[in-house]
């Protein structure tokens, strides 16, 4: 328990520590931000260096209860389960800050909160589907088959990832690409150190972030499975 506590004061620490670097340089660090044309974009445009790093990492969060699940499914231990649902309440609170920064710029970029855009459709289906993944974990009791079906879920639920990232190549969308082209109205793309450094230091930011929430996760999972079996066995005798 001390080691486990040892880590994780560790590694909230270095957490707390690069997400006070990136909010620095997000507001003190980073130049006035310039559209392809020279235009100065409104300083609503700055909360892209937090949104795009949330969703990034909702992905991981949601790839990561794909493998969980698969390995569950294919070894029946119960620590991969433990993984699956620590990665999915995680990515859910990452996915749905995605939903609310989305919600921010586009009030800025386009007028509303909210419009049924292409992509903002897909994020919120991939939030739902989420969700209810949690909805159903919750709703069952009995351990194995709560596991079983959970995984089996998870496997099935990842479709909605790739299925949210490649929405903009797909099909028509007002959002930005931000990989490939220049940085315009249905373009996307970061030119300048300043820029891309700040991107980075964000990205390392929420995935430490991540990490820390999907470790402190796990170790309270394990902690009251090993409740639950001693309870169980007070019973039992």
């Amino acid at each position: 328990m001390a080691l486990n506590s040892r880590k994780t004061g560790v590694l909230a620490g270095a957490t707390a520590c690069i997400m006070l670097l990136s909010m620095y340089m997000l507001f003190f660090y980073l130049p006035p931000i310039r559209d392809e044309s020279g235009e100065v974009l409104s300083g609503s445009f700055r909360i892209f260096f937090f949104h795009m790093p949330v969703a990034v990492i909702a992905y991981l969060a949601f790839g990561a209860v794909f493998v969980a699940s698969i390995f569950y499914l294919m070894k029946r231990s119960f620590k991969w389960d433990i993984y699956a649902r620590s990665a999915a309440e995680v990515g859910v609170l990452f996915s749905f800050l995605v939903l609310v920064t989305g919600s921010i710029w586009a009030k800025d970029a386009w007028g509303w909160y909210w419009i049924w855009d292409v992509r903002l459709t897909t994020s919120l289906v991939l939030f739902l589907v989420y969700l209810a993944y949690n909805m159903l974990r919750k709703a069952l009791e009995e351990p194995e088959k709560r596991a079983r079906l959970s995984a089996v879920f998870g496997i099935l639920a990842f479709l909605s990832v790739p299925l949210s990232f490649f929405s903009i190549r797909l099909w028509r969308s007002a959002h930005p690409l931000m990989f490939g082209g220049s940085m315009g109205e249905n373009g996307g793309g970061l030119e300048g150190t300043s820029l891309q450094l700040t991107l980075i230091v964000n990205f390392i930011a929420y995935f430490l972030l991540f990490l820390t929430l999907f470790y402190v996760k796990v170790q309270n999972e394990k902690a009251k499975e090993e409740i639950d079996a001693r309870i169980s066995v007070g019973l039992e005798t």
